[in-house]
Parts: structure tokens; C-alpha cells; sequence
């Protein structure tokens, strides 16, 4: 920065001065309310202010501002200093203008037009101004403005090593705010030379700006690896009194090696075997310095130090190809295991969790198996000991995994609540994983739920049963094993769940014992009963039907419990149903129909465990490497199954019954987003014969098909997934393979609240993830909508919400749009929806007797002020599914208010901002007009035109003749 002398501006002096002597808030409120008051005499009155004077007002202004005051007044004056020559104008006119003015001001336009000014300047200070606003504010607006400017400084051979060092920082700015407005290509091969430069500081800015632009572009950029490791070999290999401008406690450029190390990260091994073995020179130099004394026994030393070395094992790790140093670095995170320093135990217990998946140092991991069952048991700190799990689930495997489990059982009793769910989750894993003996798994599972029952989630006990009826040779076990743990005194219910499913299928095969017989088996379960929540209860009294199965002589005792009038009198429907069904079943039907109904249930397929697909919805340690590697040979594929199971996996006891329709596969659109939505180009009228009437008709064809992605128009199924909300205010608005949206909404009189929340389904975080909520030309002064900021990334497996609120100021009949638009694997994602906002949302019922509906009916006789339409129908008319739909559309349905009952009669009030308006309805099923099965039907709609879906009533499956209404 040049040098200034004599500008001391004694008047702010002055007045910061009489600010720091105020004796109360008041006092420092009145001095500021002069201060501004003169200010804006002067901006106003004095037509002669000269650059000097200017600036001191604007600097009195800002520091205004940062005591907390509102400053309305002066951007101008700020933006006119950025035309002045003077460094100190200059200075503090960018000041202001990144401080107090706003990226969508109307001054960005002047500002961004002196920034282009200065950039075409042949004084570097003015030039790194301008950077330095640029990457201050780094608007969207800048970035298409700028984003061919700015790299031009970089590539230019007579920019001086100040300014390319700030032009790569705002580049860098610039391209995370709009990648695309940054074309990379251009100069993408003459900024990997900039990290062979001369200086330090450009070689370490530029990094980081290589480092992004490698995630979007990494075959582009496979120059920079060689350059990279030339660089690095450098600076590992040279003493620290080689850089002593870069040098931090003895240790040379900290901050540039491991920015290049998590560079070369982005990349494979080296393909060129001079820049591999150069490559590996380096990791074992840093390897070996880590066995060095330190030179200095200051923390910064250790830090940078270690900062580096663990930069480096990960960049081992990623690469996967040297044994050597794979087990070098095991062996140099082994001796952190023990390091009094706590963030390094946490660092190393992470890093060798990765080291474990390599099959090269899997072996050395596992002789630290001692000493992280040690951390288990005596670190203080629960994240650490969270690792030690993780470390423990990743080393093992059949040489230890019955050692290892004991372990994780014994620490599971005086486990942190915190992660005793996930505990569970790895301990039923590892021993279904690796079990030699299935006697093993079952006991440990037992013990499993006994130790920490109120943690075991519904998936392990279906997974133990569906392993016990899948194995012939451990059913008897299974069955001993329950019997056994069901005498505990205090038994928790997830082991009653489990006893009563497997007494209930394999009872028979322990009941020769006179100490297990039928009637003991029976007593046992039964004295649990009363004791057990409602689902449980339902599981044992399907057993005790499956016992009048497997044991005939007990029958007239189970019968005396299923026809007492805590069964069949039961305030529960589900337990009050069974018991009728199951006591019926029981003195109705004869034995060989019984034995048919309620026969041993059938082996379970062969499917992906679903504890280890809920393992994966947690995003442990363990399992993101190996997601790493799928998604590279099969990027955008997710894991199937991840987000629930298959009727399979729960084994709930139950009567053999036809087979039901099956659940479509993954791969079938449940929600039907395959289909194409309506034509944004229909003419006007086609919105207005969208009537009430519609909701009792059949989806119209869909139109030509539309790109998934494309910016400018509505994704496939917008139209009919908007179309579901026209009777409900939560569900999921849009999924796909990478993002679920979900709505949450609620309606009082003229206004809503509506709750959007974007689930990232990948394994990746999305960035530069927006929102924007808009209103067509016409609907802009029909509807007010504001939305919040959902914020600029969604990391895996989360979710974030945005809320909206809306106000009904008239009638309408489009709906905002919602546009997304989010960065994934290196491309641009757009999805956009039609917002889940209609007309009937803003309904209230109205309740009227017969006498005063139809004297308003018949008041009502205007042409425009009603509307008639007849169609047939498929199907016969579903009546309590269409009252369901009416009431969910937002009128108030009446009832014995029409002569016929089989009309359907509702009303209800449109509340807007500044009317309310009255809305009565019809609906007349001719059954005289029956043709093959189907009925002629009569809507009347008066008072006012509700624009509706074709989709509400779309189960009806009924056709309908729509024709355009005019509105009231």
C-alpha cells in the first residue's frame, strides 16, 4: 500500500473522539444525529466538495454504520471517490461500497463500470482494489460482468506478482458464486503454469484456485500434477532457510504443501513413473521428518508439522498403491494412538479407519487392536471414542470379529447415549457378517437386546428372525435360546417381539422337554402380555394361533383367552379385530384348512441386508471410501434400497392369504414423474377450463416430452405432482435419483405458510444450490409471495428447509413457479415445479341449512356468475371416497341439505386481502342416464369459478367434456 502523509482527516479524529466521551446512549445518539445532519447539508448544499473532504465525510458515515446505526444516504458520494486518482479516495470509496451497498443495489451498475475502469489501470494498487471489492462483494451480477476480465491479469505476462497473486483470490470468488459464468477453458493450460512461478504467494494462491477448478474439469487440468509434485519435492526436500519468507516454526510453507497434497488428491496415482517415483520420494521424505526431533517446542511447530504429515497420509491412502508406505503410515498414525494430545488420537483413530478398507495395511491396522479397545474404554472424550467404534467395525473380520463384538458388547453397557443406536447397528452387522457358527449370532444378538434393548431398531430383530427361518440348523437353537431368555424376570419387549415370532414358528422343536412344554411356552408369552404396547400384544396373539396349529391340546386354553372381553372388547380395533378373526378361525375351519392357513412361514429371499442399508443413511467412516469408488465407475447411480425396506423385512406373524399385488421396483416411478407435464404455451383459456368438475375426470394426455435439467421449462411430473396437492398440504412435491422435496403447509384466511424441505439423496454435497420462488406476469398482483434464503450447499444425506409465505390479495388461477438449480458431479442440475399454491387453499367452509343454500342458489342467476358441466363416468361414483375429496378441496360439504341424497351439495368462502366471496356447489349423479355401467353426471358450480386439477378424483377413472367457464 503506498504511503500517505498528512492525512490524518482530524475531523473524523474529532469525532471519534466525542463518540468515545459520551456518557450515555443518548448522549452518543444525539452527537451521531448532528454528525449526519451536517453530513447531509454538505452532500446537498456545498456544490464545491473536493475529493479530500468527500472522503472524510463517507469515512465518518461508515463508521457510523459499524457502531450500528442505519445509513441511507452517501452511496453516491462512495461511488463518485472511485473515479479519484488518490490512492486514500480510492481506498476508502471501495471501502464503503463493500461494506454498505447491497449486490442487487441500483449503484452496481456505475460501481462494476469504474472496477472495469480500474482494472484497465496501469497502477497495480488501483488494480488490487478492485479485485479486492470484487471478491468482497462477488456477486452473480460481477461474475458476468467480470469473469472474462479478471483472468486476463492472471495470464498476462506484464501483470506484477501482487496482482496475480489477488486475481487468482477473486477468481477463485467469482467461480464459486457462477461457474458458468467463468469460462475456464480459455486459459485453463496457462494457469497450471502458475505453480512453477518465481513467487510463493501466487504459486499458493493459484493452488487453491486450480484445486476447484480440478472438481468440475479434472482431465483438463491432468498438467498440474507433475507441476505439483516438482513443487512439493522442492519445498519437502529443502531446509527451512531456504523459505524463510514462507517459513512457519521451522517448518517451510505449511499452508502451500497441504494445499498441493490435497491437489494431487483430486487425481490417481501419477500415470508418468519419473513424477510417481518422485511422488513417493516425498511421502517417505515427510514420513521421515515426522520421526524427527521437533526443532521447537511451541504447539505452531506440531501443528503445521502435523498438519502436513496427515495431509500426506491421506493423499497414500487416496492413491492406494504403494504397500511401503501404507504401512509406514499405519505405523506412524499407530503412534499418535497414544499421544497425549487429543485432536491427533482423533486424527489418527479417522485416518486408519480408511487404512483398514486397503487390503495392503489392513493387516498393520489390526495390530493396534489392543490399543483401541484401550481408547474405548478410557478415553474421556465421546468423539473420539465414536472413532475407536468406527476403527473397531472397520479392522474386523473373521480372524477377530468374535473378540471384537465381545468387546463393543462389553463397552455397549456404560456406553454414551449417544452412540449406543449406532453401536447396535455395527454389533448386529459383525456378527451376521462374519459368523461361523450361527449359534454365535443368535446369542449375541440376544445379548444384544438385552443390554441395550431401547436402542434395538425394528431392522435388527427382523434381520435375526429372518436369518433363524432361513437356516434349518439353527431353528431348534434359536427356539431354546428364547424360551431361556423369556424366564428373565425383567425381559425387555424387543426380546418378547423376537420370542414370540420364533415360539410361534419353531415351538414345536423344543416342546418334547416337559420344562418347555406347550402349556409352559403358552403361560410364559402369556404372562408378558398385559406388560407389552399394542403392535406386541397383535405379534403374540398371531402366536397364539400358530400354537392352536403346532399344538392342538392346548387350543381350548388359547380360546379362553381370545374370547374374553379384554380381547374381544378391546379399545384398540387392530387387537379387538384379531382376536374375533383369530377366535373364529380357530372353531370354524377344520384342521387340515387350519394347518394350510397358519403353516411355518416360507424362507425369506435373498436380499442386501437392511442394517446395512440404514448404516449407510448414517454416512459412517466405513463406508464412504467405498462409496467413493462406485460413484467413480458408476457416477449418478445411487444405492438401492437404502431409504426402506421390502415387505420382507418385516416378519410380523401372520395368517397365510393370497398373494397381493407386489411393490413395484425401485426403478418404477411411484409418484409418477415420468409423466410430461402441460404445455407452458397453451392459450389462456385452457387455465380457465380447469374446473371443479375436472376433479371427477381422467388425466388428459400428456404433450411431448420435455428434458429433465432444462432451465426454462417445468420438470417431468410438475404438473401432476402439483395436481396431488390440490386435496392435501403435505407430501413430497418432486424426487428423483439425486433430490427429494418435500412440502409442509398450513392456510388461514387469506394466507399460507408453506414449508420446503430439499433432501440430498447422493453421497455427494450439492453446492451453489438456490431457490427461486416467482409469479407469472399476470399472477404478480393476485397473489404476494415471500420466501427466505435456503442457503448455498445441502451435504449428503441431509436436508435443509425454506419457508414461504403467501397472501391471496384476488382470485387466480396459475401458481408460482419454483426454479432449483444446483452444482452436482461437475454439471448443472435444474429442476422446476410449479409451487403447491391454489385458489381453493384460501377456502373456508361455510355451514347453511337447506332453506338458505338454495335461496342463494337461486339469487345466484347471472350467466358469469355460474357454470354447468355434464360428463359420464367410467365407474360408478365412490361416494365416501368423493366426500373425502370435496372436504379436502377446502369447502364445507353439507349434508341432508339436497332432496336427492345421492347429490352431493358443498360452500365455502374465498377470503382474499380485500373480499370475501361466497362459492356454492353440486354435484347431481344421474343414475336414469345409465349406459353399460356408467353414470351420467351434473356439476353446478355458482358464485365463483374454482380452477381446479383433473386429477383430484383421478382413482374414479372417469372421462369427462370440459368446457371454459367465465369467472364471477
Amino acid at each position: 500500500m503506498p504511503a500517505v502523509k498528512g492525512d490524518g482527516m482530524r475531523g473524523l479524529a474529532v469525532f471519534i473522539s466525542d463518540i468515545r466521551n459520551c456518557k450515555s446512549k443518548e448522549a452518543e445518539i444525539k452527537r451521531i444525529n448532528k454528525e449526519l445532519a451536517n453530513i447531509r447539508s454538505k452532500f446537498k448544499g456545498d456544490k464545491t466538495l473536493d475529493g479530500y473532504q468527500k472522503k472524510k465525510y463517507v469515512c465518518k458515515l461508515l463508521f457510523i454504520f459499524l457502531l450500528g446505526h442505519d445509513i441511507d444516504f452517501g452511496h453516491m458520494e462512495a461511488v463518485n471517490l472511485l473515479s479519484s486518482n488518490k490512492y486514500t479516495e480510492k481506498q476508502i470509496g471501495y471501502l464503503f461500497i463493500s461494506v454498505l451497498v447491497s449486490e442487487s443495489s441500483d449503484l452496481m451498475r456505475l460501481v462494476i463500470q469504474n472496477i472495469k475502469n480500474d482494472l484497465n489501470s496501469r497502477t497495480p494498487a488501483h488494480i488490487n482494489l478492485a479485485l479486492h471489492c470484487i471478491a468482497n462483494i462477488g456477486s452473480k451480477e460481477m461474475a458476468e460482468e467480470l469473469g472474462k476480465e479478471v483472468p486476463k491479469l492472471l495470464v498476462s505476462s506484464d501483470t506484477i506478482d501482487e496482482v496475480k497473486q489477488s486475481a487468482s483470490l477473486c477468481l477463485l470468488r467469482l467461480y464459486r458464486t457462477s461457474p458458468s459464468s467463468v469460462p475456464v477453458g480459455e486459459w485453463a493450460s496457462r494457469v497450471i503454469h502458475l505453480l512453477n512461478d518465481q513467487h510463493m504467494g501466487v504459486v499458493t494462491a493459484a493452488t487453491s484456485l486450480i484445486h476447484d477448478l480440478v472438481q468440475a474439469n479434472p482431465e483438463d487440468f491432468k498438467g498440474c500434477i507433475s507441476l505439483a509434485v516438482s513443487r512439493l519435492s522442492r519445498i519437502v526436500t529443502s531446509s527451512y532457510t531456504d523459505f524463510q519468507d514462507y517459513t512457519y516454526y521451522f517448518v517451510p510453507a505449511p499452508w502451500l504443501s497441504v494445499k498441493l497434497l490435497r491437489l494431487l488428491q483430486c487425481f490417481g496415482p501419477p500415470d508418468d513413473p519419473a513424477v510417481r517415483g518422485r511422488l513417493n520420494e516425498c511421502m517417505e521424505t515427510i514420513l521421515n521428518k515426522a520421526q524427527e526431533p521437533p526443532k521447537s517446542k511451541k504447539v505452531q511447530h506440531s501443528n503445521s508439522k502435523n498438519a502436513v504429515l496427515f495431509e500426506a497420509i491421506s493423499l497414500i491412502i487416496h492413491h492406494d498403491s504403494e504397500p511401503n508406505l501404507l504401512v509406514r503410515a499405519c505405523n506412524q498414525l499407530g503412534q499418535f494412538l497414544q499421544h497425549r494430545e487429543t485432536n491427533l488420537r482423533y486424527l489418527a483413530l479417522e485416518s486408519m479407519c480408511l487404512l483398514a478398507s486397503s487390503e495392503f495395511s489392513r493387516e498393520a491396522v489390526k495390530k493396534h487392536q489392543e490399543t483401541v479397545v484401550t481408547a474405548l474404554k478410557t478415553e474421556r472424550d465421546v468423539s473420539v471414542r465414536q472413532r475407536a467404534v468406527d476403527l473397531l467395525y472397520a479392522m474386523c473380520d473373521k480372524t477377530n470379529a468374535e473378540e471384537i463384538v465381545a468387546e463393543m458388547l462389553n463397552y455397549l453397557e456404560s456406553a454414551d447415549y449417544s452412540i449406543r443406536e449406532e453401536m447396535v447397528l455395527k454389533v448386529a452387522i459383525l456378527a451376521e457378517k462374519f459368523a461361523v457358527d450361527y449359534t454365535w449370532y443368535v446369542d449375541t444378538i440376544l445379548n444384544l437386546i438385552r443390554i441395550a434393548g431401547d436402542y434395538v431398531s425394528e431392522e435388527v430383530w427382523y434381520r435375526v428372525i429372518q436369518i433363524v427361518i432361513n437356516r434349518d440348523d439353527v431353528q431348534g437353537y434359536a427356539a431354546k435360546t428364547c424360551f431361556e431368555a423369556l424366564q428373565a424376570p425383567a425381559c425387555h419387549e424387543n426380546m418378547v417381539k423376537v420370542g414370540g415370532y420364533i415360539l410361534g414358528e419353531f415351538g414345536n422343536l423344543i416342546a418334547g422337554d416337559p420344562r418347555s412344554s406347550p402349556s409352559v411356552q403358552f403361560e410364559l408369552l402369556h404372562s408378558k402380555f398385559h406388560l407389552c404396547s399394542a403392535p406386541t400384544r397383535g405379534l403374540l396373539l398371531s402366536t397364539y394361533i400358530k400354537f392352536i396349529n403346532l399344538f392342538p391340546e392346548i387350543k381350548h386354553i388359547i380360546q379362553d383367552v381370545l374370547q374374553t372381553d379384554n380381547q374381544l372388547r378391546n379399545a384398540d380395533a387392530e387387537l379387538q379385530q384379531r382376536a374375533v378373526e383369530y377366535l373364529q378361525l380357530s372353531n370354524r375351519t377344520s384342521t387340515e384348512v387350519l394347518a394350510t392357513v397358519l403353516e411355518e412361514m416360507p424362507p425369506f429371499p435373498e436380499r442386501e441386508s437392511s442394517l446395512l442399508a440404514k448404516l449407510k443413511k448414517k454416512k459412517p467412516l466405513g463406508f464412504q471410501e467405498e462409496e467413493k469408488t462406485k460413484s467413480k465407475a458408476m457416477p449418478g447411480v445411487s444405492i438401492n434400497n437404502v431409504g426402506g425396506e421390502s415387505s420382507t423385512d418385516d416378519p410380523t406373524p401372520q395368517m397365510q392369504q393370497p398373494p397381493l399385488p407386489t411393490a413395484p421396483p425401485a426403478s418404477i416411478d411411484l409418484l409418477g414423474l415420468d409423466s410430461q407435464p402441460a404445455s407452458l404455451n397453451a392459450a389462456p383459456t385452457t387455465n380457465n377450463s380447469s374446473l371443479l368438475v375436472d376433479m371427477f375426470g381422467s388425466p388428459p394426455s400428456a404433450p411431448a416430452s420435455v428434458s429433465l435439467g432444462d432451465p426454462n421449462t417445468l420438470s417431468p411430473g410438475a404438473e401432476e405432482n402439483f395436481n396431488k396437492f390440490i386435496c392435501k398440504n403435505n407430501g413430497v412435491l418432486f424426487e428423483n435419483e439425486l433430490l427429494q422435496i418435500g412440502v409442509k403447509s398450513e392456510y388461514r384466511m387469506n394466507l399460507g405458510r408453506i414449508g420446503l424441505f430439499f433432501g440430498n439423496k447422493t453421497s455427494y454435497q450439492f453446492t451453489d444450490f438456490s431457490t427461486v420462488v416467482s409469479c407469472p406476469n399476470d399472477l404478480r398482483s393476485k397473489i404476494a409471495v415471500q420466501s427466505d434464503d435456503v442457503g448455498g450447499t445441502i451435504d449428503c444425506g441431509a436436508q435443509v428447509q425454506q419457508m414461504i409465505n403467501v397472501e391471496c390479495i384476488e382470485d387466480f388461477s396459475d401458481a408460482p413457479r419454483i426454479s432449483i438449480s444446483f452444482m452436482y458431479g461437475g454439471s448443472k442440475q435444474f429442476v422446476n415445479l410449479k409451487a403447491p399454491v391454489m385458489v381453493s387453499k384460501f377456502f373456508q367452509p361455510a355451514e347453511m341449512n337447506s332453506a338458505d343454500f338454495f335461496s342463494r342458489w337461486k339469487q345466484l342467476n347471472i350467466p358469469s356468475q355460474e357454470a354447468q358441466n355434464i360428463f359420464k363416468a367410467a365407474l360408478p361414483m365412490d361416494r365416501q371416497a368423493n366426500n373425502a375429496k370435496l372436504i379436502g378441496f377446502g369447502m364445507g360439504l353439507l349434508e341432508n341439505v339436497d332432496p336427492n341424497p345421492d347429490n352431493f351439495v358443498c360452500s365455502g368462502i374465498l377470503k382474499t386481502r380485500e373480499l370475501q366471496i361466497g362459492c356454492l356447489m353440486r354435484l347431481e349423479p344421474n343414475a336414469q342416464a345409465q349406459v353399460s355401467g356408467t353414470f351420467e353426471n351434473i356439476f353446478l358450480l355458482k358464485g365463483y369459478l374454482c380452477y381446479a386439477s383433473p386429477f383430484l378424483l383421478r382413482d374414479q377413472n372417469l372421462s369427462l367434456n370440459r368446457r371454459s367457464i367465465l369467472n364471477s
